[in-house]
């Protein structure tokens, strides 16, 4: 197993803790745990990318990994009342939407890479995130964090179905 997947591996277990401590109310604790897992995004992309790691394995896992990082935090900011359920629904679509759309793509030998849009929703995404965590009663925050998510979920969505429309063979 390469680093990078052992490093996208290694997030994939800090989700669980992430949403232990966060619901048992240590939000700095928490916090912690929600960057150094987002920090391993970055970090098992460069690994990958600039060591030859690049495996089928870390083409599954990484884009999961960071999809149930994410949505475990908005699922507790949905419960705790500080994000609408249809902001999330909103990401959720739009994953599998993309999901389905590179699973059509790479039946037909093609492969979508990622593009930009996407990657600055996730940065974008996590940040606000960190911010709703820092901030906890902050409603301002946490609708402005929810319209940045939605904008940016939505543009990269609609971005990446216009770049690849061929591959749905309409």
């Amino acid at each position: 197993m390469t680093t990078a997947s052992k490093l996208t591996l290694l997030r994939v277990v800090m989700i669980p803790a992430f949403m232990a401590v966060f619901l048992l109310g240590y939000h700095w604790a928490a916090l912690a745990i929600f960057i150094l897992a987002s920090v391993t995004d970055f970090v098992d992309g460069y690994v990958a990318r600039h060591y030859n790691q690049v495996s089928d394995f870390g083409k599954f896992l990484d884009p999961l990994a960071d999809k149930l990082l994410v949505t475990s935090a908005m699922l507790i900011f949905v419960q705790w009342g500080r994000m609408p359920s249809w902001a999330v629904m909103l990401v959720l679509t739009r994953e599998f939407a993309i999901s389905g759309l590179r699973m059509v793509a790479a039946s037909k030998g093609t492969v979508m890479a990622a593009a930009w849009s996407g990657k600055i929703k996730t940065a974008s995404t996590m940040v606000g995130l960190c911010l709703m965590m820092v901030f906890m009663n902050t409603p301002l925050l946490d609708t402005v964090v929810t319209w940045v998510i939605v904008v940016t979920t939505l543009y990269s969505g609609i971005e990446y179905f216009v770049k690849n429309w061929k591959c749905l063979g309409l």
